[in-house]
């Protein structure tokens, strides 16, 4: 008898999607393995390295990728000077892109999705069409880095006749898609905003950032509570300690990195552990 499709589910979230690594060397270390992968903007990264080859070894592959990446600012690195410098030249971001290429074209090891050994989806926001627009094959790296693109701080991807945003806007944790694509055991990695309270802005640039978070957080509550009954959702545990304030949303802050896939490794295999036979695939 053949076991319902599996999926793991990637969402978005800055530098906090490190914790995703250490869900899923927990995930495959427990034997669970996905039929299907779909991510959202950082959990599209991650997705497409576990997708390219689903085993313990990518993951720590993975972990030592983040650690290099707090080493040297991650992708969003450069002096104030820089960023302003790259804002007045683009008049719509701060950073260059290169860095997240490059990132990607060094360490992806295939080229097309449909090279990759498990199915894997990946969605961005399609900036003439108001939509959310899911990739299934073509360029793996483009593929990522529309899905990536945060406003204001990556310039929109074109591909083809479109641009394209980040898919946070649109999907940022996408149970909905692995529901649609036939999935019955859902496997949520999310970087563990979702439960934690708000607080109201008190700086102009918060704003933003706070309607932002509202409205990805009112998407997942709405995709949670409309799971069909056949459908198992397993939310994993981030492992973290709520962050005071507006520190849970700053972009930059790649200094716990380890720490994050360590807490996360931990505390998704005590999930795990608990559960027992409730978890198997």
């Amino acid at each position: 008898m053949t076991s319902p499709p599996v999926a793991f589910v990637l969402g978005g979230g800055g530098v906090l999607g490190a914790g995703e690594v250490g869900m899923l060397r927990a995930l495959l270390e427990a034997g669970i393995t996905p039929d299907l992968v779909v991510g959202t903007s950082v959990g599209a990264l991650n997705g497409a390295f576990l997708a390219a080859d689903p085993t313990v070894e990518t993951t720590l592959r993975l972990a030592d990728v983040w650690r290099r990446l707090s080493e040297d600012g991650g992708v969003f690195s450069g002096s104030l000077a820089e960023r302003m410098s790259t804002a007045v030249r683009s008049r719509t971001h701060l950073h260059r892109r290169g860095p997240l290429r490059q990132l990607l074209a060094d360490h992806l090891p295939v080229e097309r999705i449909e090279d990759l050994q498990v199915p894997f989806q990946c969605v961005a926001a399609c900036i003439e069409r108001a939509a959310e627009h899911w990739f299934d094959s073509g360029s793996l790296t483009d593929a990522v880095m529309a899905s990536a693109a945060v406003p204001g701080l990556l310039a929109p991807v074109r591909i083809g006749d479109e641009h394209y945003l980040d898919g946070g806007l649109v999907n940022s944790i996408p149970v909905s898609r692995a529901v649609q694509l036939g999935a019955k055991t859902l496997y949520v990695l999310q970087v563990g905003r979702v439960d934690r309270p708000l607080t109201v802005p008190t700086r102009p640039w918060e704003v933003a950032l706070v309607a932002f978070e509202i409205a990805r957080r009112h998407r997942f509550a709405a995709d949670m509570a409309a799971l069909p009954d056949d459908v198992v959702a397993h939310v994993l545990p981030t492992g973290d300690d709520a962050p005071q304030g507006m520190a849970q949303l700053r972009y930059r802050d790649v200094r716990q990195v380890s720490q994050r896939v360590e807490r996360a490794h931990a505390a998704t295999q005590a999930y795990l552990a608990a559960a027992g036979s409730a978890v198997a695939p």
